[in-house]
């Protein structure tokens, strides 16, 4: 009864156009319609669900909506599926496909983000500073201009800009990131958000888009402040995704930046001891992650940073934790060396609204002693706070 026609600015197959023929109603886009000539009734795609059901209720024959592109890719699809309707669907290319196309670029390790407005623009520009390659489907509120403010200064990326794929006034555009905030655009429908560092992978992936995560956490770094049984208690309370930014405040030489960034998270670390930053650069770069770093003393450092998902402290005490409280991440996690620093800071936690729990952490290493035998090295307690919200959803 519903056939779902992809169109991408070329001529309909012999197929699509046998359905639409036989179509009692067809609904899409007002400029596509325009160009059909249907003897069937014809309606914008604006109330779609209603305008469906109304047909069918009536039995006036079966119904076509025209989508652009592949619509089983972010497309209605998947709206009508959820609304109980199973239609047949001939696609035409995605607007991602002729996007990479346009631009020369092959595309098989690039991640798709499509937000679905301004209230997820933070996770789609968390991608972009995260990912070296990632194809944007533009939505209100979120498009060129707003994805180049996020992620300037910290994250420098080269924006191809894809205006009106498959239409009579299409245009492919490489700009820089000041310029792509400032300049108009017409009907943009993909922008391409790539690191010009970026250098091809020497082996070919056999995974499309975002990678596996990694095999191994807590690994060894050289001038680590944890044990590492302790960065694993710590990644598992940040809980670090794609699409996420953390803050690593008193990063130290990277350990827990680094291996949130392996995560698939964006990550901003604050350090003000100028070795430890040349060691946190050096460990990036081993690890092959991205991380902006920020060298200065929090909490002051932190006032021009977005808004993070999750928060590390390694250092700073109470005033620190209590600036990050302040900026409303979902999980904030402290590691501290005395008791009497827990209790401060849970104190200040609870004044912002978080629930916070503490843990001591004691490891000990099992090493060979001269003879052959072993023996347990005990390493220093950790204590370490985590908190959440005390009203969160």
């Amino acid at each position: 009864m519903i056939t779902v026609v992809g169109w991408d600015g070329t001529e309909f197959s012999p197929g699509a156009l046998d359905r639409l023929r036989e179509a009692g109603l067809v609904v899409g886009p007002d400029p596509v319609l325009g160009q059909l000539k249907l003897t069937a009734a014809t309606a914008a795609d604006g109330s779609l669900l209603e305008t469906l059901d109304d047909h069918l209720e009536h039995g006036d024959g079966p119904a076509v909506v025209i989508a652009e592109g592949d619509p089983g890719f972010f497309g209605v699809v998947r709206a009508l599926r959820a609304h109980g309707l199973k239609p047949d669907v001939l696609p035409a290319t995605s607007l991602v496909t002729r996007a990479f196309a346009c631009a020369g670029l092959n595309w098989e390790d690039a991640l798709v983000v499509a937000p679905a407005g301004p209230h997820q623009l933070n996770r789609a520009v968390n991608a972009c500073r995260a990912h070296p390659k990632v194809a944007l489907l533009v939505a209100p509120g979120v498009g060129p201009g707003e994805i180049a403010r996020e992620l300037a200064p910290t994250t420098p990326r080269a924006l191809i800009v894809c205006e009106d794929l498959g239409g009579p006034d299409q245009r492919v555009t490489h700009s820089r990131m000041g310029e792509a905030t400032t300049r108009p655009w017409k009907d943009p429908d993909v922008v391409l958000v790539v690191d010009p560092l970026h250098h091809q992978a020497k082996e070919p992936g056999w995974v499309a888009g975002a990678q596996p995560g990694p095999a191994e956490w807590a690994l060894p770094f050289e001038g680590a402040g944890l044990p590492p049984q302790v960065r694993a208690y710590v990644l598992a309370k940040l809980g670090p995704r794609l699409g996420d930014l953390i803050w690593d405040v008193g990063a130290g030489v990277g350990e827990i930046a680094v291996e949130c960034a392996r995560h698939g998270a964006a990550v901003v670390a604050v350090e003000r001891d100028e070795a430890r930053c040349a060691l946190l650069r050096s460990n990036v770069l081993e690890h092959g992650v991205k991380v902006a770093l920020t060298r200065g003393q929090a909490p002051p450092a932190l006032e021009p940073l977005p808004d993070p998902d999750a928060v590390f402290v390694g250092g700073g005490g109470a005033d620190v934790v209590a600036a990050c409280a302040a900026r409303r991440p979902r999980s904030l996690v402290c590691a501290l060396r005395t008791v009497e620093q827990v209790s401060a800071v849970l104190d200040r936690l609870r004044e912002h609204g978080y629930r916070g729990e503490g843990s001591q952490i004691l490891t000990a290493e099992l090493t060979v002693n001269p003879d052959g035998s072993h023996r347990l090295s005990a390493a220093d307690p950790v204590f370490v706070v985590h908190a959440t919200p005390a009203h969160a959803p």
